[in-house]
């Protein structure tokens, strides 16, 4: 859907909006728009800087599973052009389970799965040779460090009456692509690959398409 945003030069979120018709996910987007502030433009950024750091923001909806709980999520990134580098600055989460028993525990839920997968998405992967797997320790398998964490903000949609549904995966199905679109809107470069290691995004750098002006 981003893609075919940005070939339609649309805002990514109300060009999602427009083909919505569930209320329900209209609401989960736009709850995580308003945390965000979210300023309707196409991308890439026209503002992501001249320097060799650029930021962009992204945008990410899902139903879990296409039968359950509505998430969105809004990315702002950091990505240092030189060094290949991205730095998740802030998420914002829209989130509906439908009716919750305990809010509070649905937060961390949210907020756990968000942190998790901004490490998967940068750094975790799984090496291995012909014998064995290779990354046995936390110098050949990598997690972000707290000062590598990104502010993470909720809003949390209740539904009394309706069906109660999981609060700890689907969050953490929205937050690659929302990273990965928010690299789209900071440099015009496509992410393809999880992890988004520097040399991933050096190498879509340096297949990216020049930036409109």
């Amino acid at each position: 859907m981003d893609e075919l945003a940005a070939a339609a030069n649309a805002d990514p979120a109300e060009f999602r909006l427009r083909y919505l018709k569930d209320q329900r996910a209209i609401d989960v987007v736009q709850a995580a728009m308003k945390l965000a502030g979210w300023q309707a433009r196409p991308g890439p950024n026209p503002s992501a800087g001249s320097g060799s750091v650029v930021t962009g923001r992204g945008i990410s909806y899902l139903r879990y599973n296409n039968a359950i709980t509505y998430v969105a999520a809004v990315a702002e990134v950091e990505v240092n052009k030189e060094t290949g580098e991205v730095r998740v600055a802030r998420i914002c989460a829209g989130h509906d389970c439908g009716e919750m028993v305990n809010p509070d525990g649905v937060a961390n839920q949210v907020e756990g799965g968000v942190l998790q997968t901004v490490s998967r998405t940068l750094m975790e992967a799984v090496t291995w040779d012909r014998n064995k797997v290779t990354s046995v320790d936390w110098a050949s398998y990598p997690i972000m460090r707290h000062t590598q964490a990104p502010k993470v903000e909720v809003t949390l949609i209740n539904r009394p009456g309706t069906p109660q549904w999981g609060a700890g995966e689907p969050m953490a199905c929205a937050i690659p692509a929302a990273i990965a679109n928010a690299v789209f809107d900071a440099t015009g470069a496509r992410m393809r690959s999880l992890p988004f290691t520097p040399d991933k995004v050096k190498a879509a750098l340096a297949g990216a398409q020049p930036r409109r002006s």
